[in-house]
């Protein structure tokens, strides 16, 4: 800290302590700012967000000024003398509103989050009695509601509310590990006081009885289930969940558990807190018929006799459209409670007739999403991915829907084997590896008969219509050849037009001429049978037209705007075009605002573009859409990272409308719902023979896929644009797409690889001209000589970077390269140097907002303090970055800045401190797979210290 230290206290009344003293901290809208700007714990906070929490839904005109206003009170609370225009140095403006620095040390809701993640750790190390300790004392610093004594009106905003989901979040995993570790005594009184405040909440309330029962007292145990069940009859009109009712057998005997039900996921003494996915797609509300496969099925649920299960849903021949999929949801749905850990679905697109299988790596790496692994803490390769994901499932009870299987190798590494659990896999071949090597149950559907058929259509058109007709009926089953989708494609076009007889659909049906050989074919790609030809003629001309150039989207599945720039539609034209395509069955709207096909009725749709629209329609709609992608990515990613250094972008063609993302977290959100579809839009564009589109779209997400670690990923994009870079003999391309390359083979630790292509990189950025592409790619050869030990040459590239800058690059790049100078020159102890030009740095990156660029800087300051023998200057400087690097997630320059707070407590005498600061950081670069985790290791050797057994 500063040598006048500052505290903060949130965990219930507003606190601030300067130097010891504590200050009245305001007015009571300064107060609810105050509140606010610590709940965020040191993020950028809106302006906006702001408004919003002191006046609500009607500000005055004068609201930001007002803010300015109380924001310049904090400071000069916190700064006495400050200057009324200063900045000052702990609340900053930036990223369009207002952060407030703090650490652990400065603020008890930090110390309550570090405490609680230590304690997981310590879960995860076999040591739930020590978790028990270091939640204990997390929940201690709690003195009551979260930002108490604040205006009611701003307290009831949801950046308050979440914060006290986390403390219930926090005694329930006390609960777990204190069950866990033999000492139940320990958690009760929270969990009394807690179940008091939240008298609905089954998951609390199933560890309260299952601590009640396991310190004695059974029989109020009993007494608090039957109060909780009448509580939620009465109140809810529901019974008990599965978590009461497992822990209500346990505590009357009727089973062997011995824990919690666990839809938290804190099972088998693990106690590491998981969300409860439920990812099932929709049930469908008018299934029907299937008894005898559904008897079958349902009989196949583990039991203790049958642990593991595996079962298959093939089909006959490589049959499509036969109602897998349905099937599969629709048990799925029938047994999801006895799964009470979650559920988790991916769609593998085994036979997708674009091609764009998913990967069962890929699938992986969704489902680690889905179960709250941080996008940087996801290990690099395939099998080590595949580990965490069959360890974060082991001890629980999951269902698991894998649909669209290509082959049993394609969902080998998505099968985690844990007894209790479920796995359901679909495809259109029966799989027998799986049966043979993984003791699966396999499953063939047959087509429909004549009667299923008809109960089919009953469901959906009435009973009275179908028995009106019953040759017609017999007919339909015929024609759509007992196919379910066939027949509610059928169905749906009976539905929408009440008034036509199914005789006439049926002679209407009859005279399409189609076949439906292509259903029994596994490759088919073209003839999808007069059923879908039929169907898509009872379109409106713009629904049909749309639906045929859906079929040239490269997939998963599209959006409005991105159906709307394919078709050059406006948005709102395009919303209704697709829910007409919806309500005929020809899409679906697999998640809110993101439709599918089924990859039969791709086909369907990709010929009849082939064989309705000409190759330059085509070429001209595909092209829309990838601008559409491209544009909006690029702006997103600016949004997200404002000085990223890819290659500038043409205008927006005439008639490509990008997608509106009003801030950065809009823009990230977009980024990760559109990753795969990106990845997929990149691939066709270099197949496709638009190089230039492809090379620009990975340039523009270079610095997206770097924060987010998506390495592995990064290094395959750039390897297709160099490819595409050098079909067009296009030199600007060829070298940002060697430097790309390189800078992600530098990530993944391939040193040589990375070399050679910066070495090429400079050669061609030298011909050009271009000396801000040079001075990039001498930063990197910087940040490869520092990394093999090479100070003296690190310190010579970045002096050849900032002086290629000075008078070329931005403001943002000349600060980033004195800080690189600076960084060089206490690598080999000129520290007055260093200084200088780190000084120099810093007030230009906080002019600029530049987040990243302070946190490197302040690690920089703070490494030559260190080494100057200022250890309290150089703890100051650490928490400073470490905190901004949290705040805009970049693990590997966290991990970085942990390392250099841990030597500093070192050579304090505070091994404590060192442990604890390098234990965090050897966890970041363990799951980073980054070589420096070797290092801490050693560190912690040491200090005769076990390394967590992390790697």
């Amino acid at each position: 800290m500063a040598p006048e230290s500052v505290r903060f206290a949130v965990l219930g009344p507003v606190r601030v302590w300067r130097a010891g003293t504590e200050l009245e901290p305001g007015r009571p809208q300064e107060r609810a700012l105050l509140a606010l700007l610590l709940v965020r714990a040191g993020q950028p906070v809106a302006v906006s967000e702001i408004v919003d929490v002191l006046w609500g839904r009607r500000p005055p005109d004068s609201a930001v000024n007002v803010v300015r206003r109380h924001v310049g009170s904090l400071r000069r609370l916190l700064e006495p003398g400050l200057p009324t225009r200063a900045t000052g140095r702990w609340l900053l403006r930036g990223a369009g509103g207002y952060r407030l620095l703090t650490d652990a040390d400065s603020l008890d809701l930090l110390r309550f989050r570090s405490l609680r993640a230590e304690a997981q750790r310590a879960v995860l190390d076999g040591a739930p009695a020590r978790a028990v300790e270091l939640l204990t004392d997390a929940l201690s610093l709690w003195q009551g509601p979260v930002a108490s004594g604040i205006p009611a009106e701003a307290r009831g905003h949801a950046a308050f509310g979440s914060l006290d989901d986390e403390r219930l979040a926090t005694v329930k995993e006390t609960a777990d590990a204190a069950l866990s570790a033999g000492i139940p005594y320990v958690a009760l009184p929270r969990l009394r006081a807690a179940a008091a405040d939240s008298p609905l909440d089954e998951p609390l309330l199933a560890r309260l009885i299952l601590t009640l029962a396991a310190t004695g007292r059974r029989s109020e145990a009993l007494h608090t289930y039957d109060t909780v069940a009448a509580r939620l009859a009465d109140e809810l009109g529901i019974d008990p969940g599965p978590e009461l009712r497992d822990a209500h057998r346990t505590v009357r005997g009727d089973t062997g558990s011995t824990g919690s039900g666990g839809s938290t996921g804190s099972v088998g003494g693990r106690g590491a807190s998981l969300p409860v996915p439920t990812q099932l797609p929709h049930d469908l509300p008018t299934f029907t018929g299937r008894r005898a496969e559904l008897d079958e099925v349902l009989g196949l649920l583990p039991s203790a006799a049958r642990p593991v299960g595996t079962v298959v849903i093939s089909a006959i021949g490589g049959m499509a459209g036969i109602g897998k999929t349905t099937l599969a949801v629709h048990w799925a749905h029938r047994v999801a409670d006895r799964f009470p850990d979650g559920q988790l679905y991916v769609n593998l697109r085994g036979f997708d007739p674009s091609g764009a299988v998913m990967s069962p790596d890929e699938a992986v790496r969704g489902f680690l999403d889905t179960l709250g692994v941080p996008p940087e803490r996801v290990p690099h390769g395939p099998d080590a991915r595949a580990a965490l994901y069959r360890s974060l499932l082991a001890g629980r009870r999951f269902l698991v829907l894998l649909d669209n299987a290509r082959d049993a190798d394609h969902v080998r590494p998505l099968l985690h084997g844990t007894p209790g659990s479920l796995t359901i896999v679909t495809s259109r071949n029966q799989l027998p590896g799986l049966v043979a090597a993984h003791g699966a149950h396999s499953l063939t559907l047959r087509q429909l008969d004549t009667d299923e058929a008809r109960e089919l259509l009953v469901r959906r058109l009435g009973a009275e219509r179908v028995a009106a007709e019953p040759d017609a009926v017999a007919e339909i089953a015929a024609l759509c050849a007992g196919l379910p989708l066939a027949l509610a494609c059928v169905a749906a076009r009976a539905a929408t037009h009440p008034h036509f007889g199914l005789s006439a659909i049926a002679a209407e049906l009859r005279e399409a001429h189609g076949s439906l050989d292509a259903f029994t074919r596994a490759d088919t790609s073209a003839d999808v049978g007069a059923v879908f030809s039929w169907t898509s003629r009872a379109l409106s001309p713009a629904a049909a037209r749309l639906f045929r150039l859906l079929g040239l989207h490269p997939g998963p599945d599209v959006t409005a705007p991105a159906a709307a720039a394919l078709a050059g539609l406006d948005v709102r034209r395009t919303r209704l075009l697709l829910t007409e395509l919806s309500s005929l069955h020809l899409v679906n709207e697999h998640v809110p605002g993101r439709y599918a096909f089924h990859d039969l009725l791709r086909a369907h749709a990709a010929e009849l573009a082939r064989t309705r629209h000409g190759d330059a329609e085509r070429g001209q709609a595909v092209t829309r859409l990838f601008e559409h992608y491209l544009h909006t990515a690029h702006a997103a990613v600016l949004l997200t990272a404002p000085y990223a250094d890819g290659m500038p972008l043409p205008p927006v063609p005439a008639g490509v409308l990008p997608e509106p993302l009003a801030d950065d977290e809009r823009a990230l959100a977009w980024l990760r719902a559109e990753y795969a579809v990106l990845l997929a839009v990149i691939d066709a564009a270099a197949a496709s023979g638009r190089d230039s589109l492809a090379c620009l779209l990975v340039s523009s997400l270079e610095r997206f896929l770097d924060r987010q670690g998506h390495w592995h990923d990064w290094a395959a994009v750039q390897r297709t644009a160099l490819d595409a870079a050098l079909r067009l003999s296009d030199p600007v391309m060829e070298a940002h797409g060697l430097r790309g390359l390189a800078r992600a083979e530098g990530r993944l630790g391939l040193r040589d690889a990375a070399a050679t292509h910066l070495e090429r990189a400079l050669e061609a950025f030298t011909a050009l001209g271009d000396d801000v592409g040079r001075a990039t790619v001498h930063r990197s050869l910087a940040w490869e000589s520092e990394q093999r030990g090479d100070f003296h040459s690190s310190l010579r590239h970045d002096q050849v970077a900032l002086d290629l800058l000075r008078d070329r690059g931005g403001k943002a790049a000349q600060a980033s390269a004195l800080n690189a100078v600076g960084w060089s020159y206490a690598t080999l102890g000129d520290y007055r140097q260093a200084l200088v030009h780190c000084s120099e740095a810093l007030t230009m990156l906080q002019e600029l907002g530049d987040l990243v660029g302070q946190a490197a800087t302040w690690d920089s300051i703070a490494y030559v303090h260190h080494h100057l023998g200022d250890h309290a200057r150089a703890l100051d400087g650490y928490r400073h970055a470490l905190a901004l690097y949290q705040d805009v997630g970049v693990p590997a320059e966290e991990a970085g800045s942990l390392i250099r707070i841990g030597d500093t407590h070192r050579a304090l005498g505070d091994d404590d401190a060192a442990r604890a600061a390098w234990r965090s950081a050897l966890a970041l670069l363990t799951d980073l797979a980054h070589p420096d985790a070797e290092r801490v290791r050693t560190r912690l050797r040491e200090l005769g210290a076990d390394p967590l057994g992390v790697g």
